[in-house]
Parts: structure tokens; sequence; C-alpha cells
């Protein structure tokens, strides 16, 4: 399939020379978004400075018929726009173009659509794309109308085929999610079964493309799909590991996140990215050969954030993979800055298998054992976390007091976090 990425740059009119280099990295981040897809040749590749979007077409009438003109001379079957276009604007560029157009959230969604191999992952994609359509549902054709309302000539439309499909769509959307409430509630039934077996857990979490699953098997000896290609892992995969102190932990490796996430996606796959947040450490893993490397960081962060994961309330190790597309001295100026930053960071090589020694060290240190007491306060309401402190043979004294009991504890710091954190 010939396609033509387009990806548009919005400049201010004080400054419409824009950053050159986050122009270009994002125009190659958009090409390899497409090449994600099965069968697609890039042909036509373009950044368009605007000053503003163009409420019907996005782009300047001159754009797009020089754009136009260079479609129809390459056979441009397809058409990728990275940003995102309203309804309107989709369909009249596909009318002045004479050609299939996708916006960034469109695009997105048919890579997810082609890698979710799970009923559960086929099922949020769906969902996805389900919301999707539904704003894409545009009123054009009054012939569609099936019947006309109301009494004598002056009754206005009837049912039209658009007002069908809507109810059609939202019908499909309120199976699925029933359906996935189910899913919620057997990932919830697994949590709790994880949490009754005292072993931490860590998640795996980075940009798309960082080198989640190749950690993932260098951790845990696993055969997870490793490509270079965005969003190679859509369905996540847990496996456990023994650390050399004899501690042993889960490992999940999760989807990758990117800039511009469409956040319909967010809200249909929270129920795997659920396994994130009940993580009691999270494994931040960055692609230090990337251009874009302090962006795709903020990217994430800011996907974490969205799900309620605050970085200064969780534990998080950042992993700064592709060490090996380094140099020495690049690397040995970068050991040096991590060694004097008071984040927890780690860099190494998955593919060689570089630094992993550190890794393992991180784990151990942060996923330490070592007990604590402590004097704590629980209400007569909160029955259930009292006996989980029975249960996990936590407790070292109890006095009933006003309103509850004085109980003195001695447990390791994850403990205390899935106790406060409200998960036990």
């Amino acid at each position: 399939m010939l396609t033509c990425v387009i990806r548009p740059v919005i400049v201010s009119k004080s400054k419409l020379i824009s950053k050159e280099r986050q122009s270009e990295d994002g125009l190659f981040e958009a090409i390899r978004l497409a090449k994600a897809l099965p069968d697609v040749i890039v042909k036509i590749k373009s950044i368009i400075k605007l000053r503003k979007p163009n409420a019907s077409i996005f782009f300047g009438i001159g754009n797009v018929k020089s754009l136009k003109k260079n479609i129809a001379e390459k056979k441009i079957s397809l058409v990728l726009v990275d940003s995102i276009l309203t309804a309107i604007q989709q369909r009249n560029l596909e009318k002045e173009w004479e050609t299939k157009v996708l916006d960034r959230t469109g695009l997105i969604l048919e890579i997810f659509g082609a890698r979710a191999m799970s009923s559960e992952g086929v099922l949020q994609v769906e969902l996805a794309h389900l919301i999707y359509q539904r704003s894409r549902l545009v009123r054009s054709w009054t012939h569609l109308e099936r019947q006309r309302g109301g009494m004598g000539f002056l009754g206005g439309p009837g049912e039209t085929q658009i007002e069908a499909d809507k109810r059609a769509i939202n019908a499909r959307i309120n199976q699925i999610k029933k359906a996935l409430v189910k899913v919620v509630k057997t990932r919830e039934l697994h949590r709790s079964k994880r949490k009754k077996i005292p072993y931490p857990t860590v998640a795996l979490v980075g940009y798309t493309n960082a080198g989640k699953s190749s950690i993932f098997n260098r951790l845990t000896g696993e055969h997870a799909l490793v490509k270079d290609m965005l969003f190679a892992t859509l369905d996540p995969k847990m496996k456990s590991l023994e650390l050399s102190s004899g501690q042993k932990l889960i490992v999940s490796d999760t989807v990758g996140f990117i800039s511009d996430l469409p956040t319909l996606l967010v809200a249909a796959f929270r129920a795997t990215l659920e396994e994130v947040t009940t993580a009691d450490l999270i494994l931040h893993v960055r692609d230090l050969s990337s251009f874009s490397f302090e962006e795709e960081g903020k990217a994430v962060e800011s996907v974490l954030k969205s799900l309620g994961v605050e970085k200064d309330k969780k534990c998080i190790i950042e992993v700064w993979n592709k060490a090996d597309k380094l140099s020495e001295s690049e690397c040995g100026t970068l050991s040096f800055d991590v060694i004097n930053h008071e984040k927890q960071r780690v860099i190494l090589s998955a593919k060689t298998g570089a630094g992993f020694e550190g890794l393992i060290e991180l784990l151990q240190i942060s996923l330490n054992d070592e007990k604590t007491q402590e004097e704590i306060f629980v209400s007569f309401e909160e029955s259930r976390s009292r006996s989980w402190l029975f249960k996990n043979n936590l407790i070292i004294r109890e006095e009933t007091a006003l309103g509850g009991y004085k109980i003195l504890v001695s447990w390791t710091e994850i403990q205390k976090n899935r106790f406060f954190s409200g998960s036990v």
C-alpha cells in the first residue's frame, strides 16, 4: 500500500521557524508508526508548517492542492496525517485528495487492531475503535433518510442512516463494556490471589520500542516477541524471577506508551494498565539512543500520572537501555551523571547484557525485605485491614483503644506500602 506521511508543525506568528530537530524526530516517529502497519510502503514524507489549522481542511489551500498533485502522480492509496483531525477535516481531505486519510489516533488504533492477540486485547481495541468511529459519523447525505416523520408535508426527516449507525455502535459499545467488566473482575481476582503470595510485583513501563520486552526476556529467561517495531507488545506478560539473594518476585511486561496517546485508548486499556498501578516497583525503561530522549520520558510520566501513579509516592527505577549504541566516552559521562543523581537509575544494554548486575542490585535494595517496627492505629471499621495483618503474621502487640486498636507491627517497606495504599 503506497502511503504518504505528513507531519504538521504548528508555529507561532512571532517564530515561523520551529525547532528543526523536533520536527524531523516527529516525522521519523510518524514513518515508523506507518511501517508498523502491514504492507505499507512510504513514498511521500513531508513536514508542513502551519500558523494555525484550517477549520475545514486543516492545511492551507495551497498545501492541499500541491499535495493533491503529488498524491495523484505517486498513486498514493493512504495518507497519514500525524495530528488529530476532526471528522469534517478528515472527510474534506479525503474528497480533495480522493484517497483514504487517517489521523494519528486512527493510525494507532489500526496498529493496535493488527497487534491484539488475546480476547481481552481484541475487546479493548474494538471499544476504542467504536468510540472513535462514533465521533466520525458526519451528516453528509440527505438521501440516506429512511422515512419522513410527522404529519402532512411539513413533517421533518425521520431516522437517518447516521442515527441508525450511531444506535448500532452504541449498542455494541455497551456490549463490550459489559464484557470488559468481567475482565476487570477477573484481573482483580488474579491480583488478589497474587497478593496472598508474599512476592512483590515489578512492572516494566516505557515508551514504545524502548526495549521492555528485551529486558523482560533477559531477566526472566522468557522468549517474548522482540522486534524493532512500535507496539510489538500489546498483551501483558508475567513471569516469576528469583534474585541471587533467594527473594522471589513477579515481573510484568506491559504495552508501550507514546506521545499524544489517545485518551480513548488509555481508557479502553485501563484494565490492563492497572497492573502498573498495583505494582510494588516500576522499572521505567528509556531508549538512550533516541533523539527525543527527554520528550519520551515526559510522555511516559504523563500517562503514568493519568493512571494515578505519582512519582513521589511510587518506587520507580529508571532503566536507560541500548547503551551498546553509544560510544565508550558517552557511556562514561552518563555513568558519572547516574552516580551523582538523586534518582535511582541504571545504564544497561538488553542486547549485550552489560549493566544487568547493577539492575539486579538495585532490585534487591528496593525490594529489601528488612523489617522495621512501627505502631499504627486501626479503627473498628477496618476489620479487613486488621485481618490482613494477622494473616501475614505482622502483629507483635495489640491494645484496644478509643474507636479501634493500637497495633505494634513488624513489616517490610513493601508490606507497609501495600497496607496504606488500601490494596490489602
